[in-house]
């Protein structure tokens, strides 16, 4: 790699190899026999599920479930939460139309996750999935007014059974810790930019 570097050409990390669409996350399993690569959030998700066990039914019908709700978040939240975070709060222009359009779609998926969380204790039933974290980045923080500084403008307080859901989610050890990974803003003490042992996020 040098060698191309000195004659002008671009260096790569290897992270394409990865991941071919070149963007986080990504994963390279190098206990199986040959390694294997995993890319994409919900496919790192159900494949860790599977390694090791844990927050995936095996039940089919539950199963099903917790897939059906992963899936709806890999396909609206990036794009519609994200949106909305776009045309709200980063973009140069604030245009009323996208903002308006992209903020219904965003009250009405709240809206089902609130309907939904009024007769479960999490999205997928009484047990905690990845359903959930992979939906709490996205609507968790939104309605606990922690993104885009929007609660009020999206009226966040009205879901309430999202928001008993949010909490409970954002009160696990295990979140408030993966919370910490390559945080730099904020309170300093919900930091760890660098984590070399576990212990580093204790």
């Amino acid at each position: 790699m040098a060698d191309s570097h000195q004659r002008g050409q671009p260096v790569w990390s290897g992270f394409v190899e990865v991941n071919p669409n070149s963007k986080i996350p990504a994963l390279v399993d190098r206990s199986t026999p040959t390694p294997t690569r995993v890319f994409e959030s919900g496919a790192i998700l159900v494949y860790l599920a599977e390694k090791f066990g844990a927050l995936l039914p095996t039940e089919p019908s539950a199963r099903a479930e917790t897939m059906s709700w992963l899936f709806w978040q890999m396909g609206s939240a990036p794009f519609v939460g994200g949106g909305f975070g776009h045309f709200y709060a980063y973009a140069p222009e604030k245009l009323e139309y996208p903002i308006n359009r992209y903020a219904m779609e965003t009250k009405r998926q709240l809206d089902v996750l609130d309907r939904q969380l009024a007769t479960h204790r999490y999205v997928a039933g009484d047990d905690y999935s990845i359903a959930d974290i992979a939906i709490w980045p996205w609507y968790g923080g939104l309605v606990l007014g922690q993104l885009y500084g929007a609660a009020e403008f999206l009226d966040v307080g009205k879901y309430t059974h999202l928001q008993r859901w949010a909490r409970e989610v954002a009160s696990r050890r295990a979140v408030v810790r993966g919370r910490k990974v390559n945080r730099v803003m904020g309170d300093p003490a919900g930091q760890v930019p660098e984590r070399h042992q576990a212990s580093d996020l204790d």
